[in-house]
This record gives structure tokens, C-alpha cells and sequence, in this order.
């Protein structure tokens, strides 16, 4: 028997070899990024093909917590990637001082100027409320304040979309935002740690419409040939998310974090997005959008802070938010 032993031990000590040189790429995400229907296992395919690595994927609840997580870990992260903050959330990231500039230079294809050394856009979309067609639909924020209408958001301390809300009222609305969630605390059924929870409840029929985006439509279209779900266009103009990656300065594989995203910017990557993550590609990509895409609203007017007034806003709008959800 020794022999046998000894041979299965080599064995094993072969494979823990074999295995401790496939260097390790850590990528810490959103979780809809990491699920069986999101880019995450698509991505991680690609990738691994033109690597000779090991990519892993470490969903963090929404795209807000990712922020969070990153702050509490600290140098001490086991990421070598953050994938998923947005430029409502750069600022803060940036003065953490635990990122490192990319050194990618992509052919973007954003609908604004884009110079950022230490992030790099992935993808892109507005804000919407989705509800169901045939339905009486607000054209505002403010109509919808007025209204009966039942909807489902999202936590702006733990998701991007909620923080996107909180963002958009105030970029609407100004020194009157908190007068505007004062009259939308009855519309609001429940607020959800992240996107997926609110959508779910929508979907099953919990509320009118949740807080999603323009292009969410295009899932029902595509993935179920389903046309009764549309995004409601808002005259005062839809608020505009821009989603980001950027490398972890303490990273022990700077090479492999540098040729991830130069690889997330190219025809790879960007063809994986608008079925699966259900946005808007960061570049233009071989094959254009999928048909469906040509169905969706376009805003008539884009909202957008920059990255340092969106931080400088946030505690006031925060108070507002929670004031006005307390009563």
C-alpha cells in the first residue's frame, strides 16, 4: 500500500504546486454582477480564456456597499479589482487613497467627457421608474408625488440606484427636494437594501413600479418576449449612472489587475453588458445593440453631478431622505 501512498501524496502535492502558480485575480462586485443571469460568469469565461488565471468574484450586496466594505477593509483587502462603484461614489472612493491610477486608454463611447486616471467606466444608464404598460403613468417627480401611485426604491446607504434617486431629486429639485420627498413618503411601499429586492416586489405585483432604469425594459423584451413593462419618462430629465472599476493600490498582482481592465473595456467585455447587466456599453462595440434596445425612452434631459458636488450633496440630501421617511 505505501507505494500507493506515496504516489497519491505526490499527487496532491503536484496539484497544490500546479495551483499555487495560477496567479489569483480578486474582484469585489455588486451581487446581481456575480448572479447565474448577470456578466459575472460570461466575464469570468472570457477572461480566464486570454489570463492563464484564476478570476473570482466577491459579491458585496450593492453597489454602495461596495464602498463600504472597501473603507472598513482597508489596505488589508483581499481585492485587487472594486467593480461596480459609480461616479456618485468616486469622490469618496478617491480620497480613501486606496486606488491606483489604471493606465488604460479606451475609445469611450459615453454621452459626457470622461478624464478619470484611477477609474474606468464599464457601462452606463438612466435612472427610471418602471411600472407596468397601459397603466396611468407620472411625468415627473412631482406628479408622481401628487399621485396614488405605489413604488418600491432603494436604500441610497447600501445601493446605487437609491443614492442615484437621492442624487436625481436633488439635481431636479434643489432646496425643494426635501419638500419633494416629504410628498413621496406615502408612494413609497418599503425601501430595499439593493435593486434586485425592490424589482422583485414590483415583479410581483407587491407595487406599481420600482426605482430601476430606462433600459430595464429591454430584459422583459429580450430575455421573455414580454412588452408590459415600460419606463416612465419624466419631464424634469432622468439622472444619469455612470459605472466604474477601479485597481486596489495594495493589489500583490498589479499586471493582472492592469490587463483586467484593459480587457473590460474591449469587444470581450462590452458585448456581454446590454443582456446581461441591461445597460448601456462604455464603448461602442462590434455588433452595435441588440435589437430592443431601439424601443427604449431616451430622457430629454441628462442630470448629472460631477463626482465632488454629488459627495458635497449627499449628507444634506441624506437628512432630507431620512427626515421625510420618518414622519
Amino acid at each position: 500500500m505505501k507505494p500507493i501512498i506515496l504516489t497519491t501524496v505526490a499527487g496532491l502535492c503536484m496539484a497544490t504546486v500546479a495551483t499555487a502558480e495560477t496567479p489569483v485575480l480578486t474582484i469585489l462586485t455588486y451581487d446581481s454582477f456575480t448572479s447565474d443571469w448577470g456578466p459575472g460568469p460570461a466575464v469570468e469565461a472570457a477572461f480566464e480564456e486570454t489570463c492563464a488565471c484564476d478570476l473570482q468574484f466577491v459579491g458585496a450586496g450593492d453597489g454602495a456597499a461596495l464602498l463600504a466594505r472597501l473603507q472598513l477593509e482597508g489596505p488589508r483587502t483581499d481585492a485587487d479589482v472594486v467593480l461596480g462603484l459609480d461616479t456618485n461614489l468616486t469622490a469618496a472612493a478617491r480620497a480613501t487613497g486606496l486606488f491606483a491610477p489604471h493606465g488604460v486608454t479606451a475609445d469611450l463611447a459615453l454621452p459626457i467627457a470622461w478624464d478619470d486616471a484611477e477609474f474606468l467606466p464599464f457601462d452606463w444608464g438612466y435612472f427610471a421608474f418602471v411600472g407596468n404598460a397601459g397603466a396611468d403613468a407620472p411625468t415627473s417627480l412631482r406628479t408622481l408625488a401628487d399621485s396614488d401611485i405605489k413604488v418600491v426604491i432603494q436604500d441610497p446607504r447600501s445601493s446605487t440606484p437609491g443614492l442615484g434617486l437621492l442624487m436625481w431629486v436633488k439635481a431636479a429639485y434643489g432646496d425643494d427636494a426635501g419638500q419633494i420627498w416629504a410628498d413621496l413618503a406615502d408612494n413609497i411601499v418599503t425601501v430595499t437594501p439593493g435593486w434586485s429586492e425592490a424589482y422583485g416586489l414590483f415583479l410581483d405585483g407587491e407595487a406599481d413600479a420600482a426605482l430601476s432604469y430606462t433600459t430595464s425594459p429591454a430584459y422583459h423584451l429580450i430575455a421573455e418576449e414580454d412588452e408590459s413593462k415600460v419606463a416612465w419618462a419624466f419631464d424634469e430629465g432622468h439622472y444619469m449612472q455612470v459605472e466604474v472599476a477601479g485597481k486596489v493600490a495594495s493589489t500583490d498582482v498589479p499586471e493582472l489587475a492592469d490587463q483586467f481592465l484593459a480587457f473590460m473595456v474591449g469587444d470581450a467585455f462590452q458585448t456581454i453588458i446590454p443582456t446581461t447587466n441591461w445597460m448601456y456599453p462604455a464603448t461602442t462595440t462590434a455588433d452595435g445593440l441588440p435589437d430592443g434596445f431601439d424601443t427604449l425612452i431616451t430622457p430629454a434631459k441628462a442630470l448629472l453631478m460631477s463626482p465632488e458636488d454629488a459627495l458635497a450633496a449627499r449628507p444634506a440630501a441624506l437628512d432630507e431622505w431620512r427626515n421625510a421617511l420618518s414622519q
